[in-house]
């Protein structure tokens, strides 16, 4: 056998936070099922409000995940110049 497996570790951060945000022009507005990139969000919520979401999301027949792309993408619509 050969040595242990090389133990993988944290990458390190950026030193410019501008460098962690892909640019626009990279990703679509809304990113579909096959897109090769996106961003992951993370927000505390109650349980009782989590619960909320997925009954809404079941009942609409849809994802959690789709639910709250359009509910995102209609509150924080591209800017007005934008060509997306």
């Amino acid at each position: 056998m050969t040595g242990q497996p090389r133990k993988r570790s944290f990458a390190a951060r950026p030193a410019d936070p501008e460098s962690w945000i892909k640019s626009l022009e990279a990703t679509p507005s809304l990113p579909s099922r096959d897109a090769g990139f996106t961003a992951r969000l993370t927000i505390d919520i109650t349980p009782e409000l989590r619960g909320r979401i997925k009954i809404t999301a079941f009942e609409r027949g849809t994802t959690v995940t789709e639910m709250l792309r359009d509910l995102l993408a209609r509150e924080f619509p591209p800017p007005s110049g934008d060509p997306s």
